[in-house]
């Protein structure tokens, strides 16, 4: 397997990759400034690269940037789930998705592609979380929750049952969404109040 990126979030991919014994052959990055990331060589990344046959995750942290990088690279995109997440038979998860440690994914979940869903993150059954969401450490979605693309949700939020998260949303850490959220919206509080 093959990384994107070379900051921070590249180090807990990796971790999620050493969990289940998948080798990472190489991280590349638009503007290395580091020559390894745990101990993995880092080299600048070329246009036309992107042919090599390997598996690829997208390893940034940023939604939008892993949305841009996602369309200038014509790769096959893995799913890395670390070995301590549980997820459900019955739930589905797109290409490039990146599950970290004791996150629960329960019945009939879809997860899209090239997603963050991290540390100790619940998803109930029935959520429905777009592509290019980044889902922080301790969140909780109760069941039908729908998060549109894009949005990133922040550490500790809740969402009661059957909201709606429009897309490119921000939620700020500890928030508690407690009705739908438009669009573009940047939300705060207990309860969940737009302040944005």
């Amino acid at each position: 397997m093959i990384l994107f990126g070379a900051s921070g979030h590249c180090k807990s991919v990796i971790d999620i990759a050493e969990s289940i014994g998948e080798p990472i052959q190489q991280i590349y990055d638009d503007n290395p400034r580091t020559e390894a990331v745990c101990h993995i060589p880092v080299k600048k990344f070329v246009d036309g690269i992107s042919g090599i046959r390997d598996t690829w995750i997208i390893s940034i942290g940023n939604n939008s940037i892993r949305k841009a990088v996602s369309k200038k690279l014509t790769s096959n995109f893995g799913l890395l789930v670390h070995r301590t997440a549980s997820i459900s038979t019955w739930s589905s998860v797109g290409d490039g998705t990146v599950i970290m440690a004791k996150v629960v994914i329960n019945a009939c979940a879809s997860i899209g592609k090239h997603c963050i869903i991290n540390s100790a993150a619940v998803i109930e059954h029935d959520c429905e979380i777009g592509d290019f969401v980044h889902i922080s450490p301790n969140v909780s979605l109760a069941g039908g929750v729908r998060v549109g693309e894009g949005t990133h949700i922040g550490i500790g939020a809740c969402v009661l049952p059957e909201i709606t998260i429009g897309k490119w949303v921000t939620i700020g850490a500890g928030a508690v969404i407690i009705r739908d959220v438009a669009d573009g919206a940047v939300v705060v509080g207990n309860p969940g109040r737009v302040v944005g």
